[in-house]
């Protein structure tokens, strides 16, 4: 019933920056966080980063000062801004949200590459 819907992958070069956003395909209330993990090919899945409704965030090292999470409480959209990309982001990047149960979306894929 809930799918989250990630949009906003593509293939970039190094250095450059992509957006991605999700948001849930229905309506949903008492969200109490949303976030993203990514696999990359061969890889386990690793937490990317993560917001509360209250705008609380938490990132991986590998990427805090690089991608930053917001969140639209009222549409219940949630934005990752990617900048200095780097190769090793290549990955499937999946969204998900928990409001008591957790929701995953399909993912989308980021390339970088030159």
């Amino acid at each position: 019933q809930v799918q989250p819907v990630e949009s906003g992958g593509g293939l970039v070069q190094p250095g450059g920056s992509l957006r991605l956003s999700c948001a849930p395909s229905v309506s949903i209330f008492s969200i109490i966080n949303m976030g993203w993990y990514r696999q990359a090919p061969g890889k386990q899945r690793e937490f990317v980063a993560a917001i509360t409704n209250g705008g609380t965030t938490s990132y991986a090292d590998s990427v805090r000062g690089r991608f930053t999470i917001s969140i639209d409480n009222a549409k219940n959209y949630i934005y990752m801004q990617m900048n200095s990309l780097k190769p090793d982001d290549t990955a499937v990047y999946y969204c998900y949200i928990n409001n008591g149960r957790v929701y995953w979306g399909q993912g989308t894929q980021v390339t970088v590459s030159s």
